[in-house]
């Protein structure tokens, strides 16, 4: 098998998973509820979606020839910028109480602080080194 025939199959397979990933994104998209569940079809599944036929569009060039490295661009431009909106769109949803607030932290002082619990001290004591 020629590097045509092998660039040619991995470009099909490219494209089969990457429409594939992004049609299951547009049903989650259509078929869920409401907007916070309805978040997480397009920006997770649809970005792995538009990777693969990005990627697929990368190996035709360097199998025409005309190698393209337009397409990396790209995609580190949605993998940094489809969390981000994720994370507004969620806080816009919880800000507008369209949606279940997430539930309150424990009401203790060891959650999200270096405080450690009287029964765990012993486990969080670090030895000294010694020299």
């Amino acid at each position: 098998m020629s590097f045509e025939i092998i660039g040619t199959y991995l470009v099909g397979i490219c494209l089969l998973i990457g429409a594939g990933f992004a049609l299951v994104g547009t049903i989650g998209l259509l078929k869920f509820n409401d907007s916070m569940t309805r978040l997480h079809a397009p920006t997770k599944v649809g970005t792995i979606g538009i990777g693969a036929l990005l990627l697929a569009s990368m190996i035709h060039s360097y199998v025409v020839g005309e190698g393209s490295l337009h397409e990396l661009l790209i995609m580190a431009f949605l993998f940094v910028t489809a969390p981000i909106s994720a994370n507004f769109i969620a806080k816009v949803n919880i800000h507008k109480q369209s949606c279940d607030a997430p539930p309150p932290p424990p009401r203790d002082d060891t959650w999200s602080t270096l405080n450690v619990p009287e029964a765990d001290r012993e486990l969080a004591v670090e030895p000294t080194p010694q020299l």
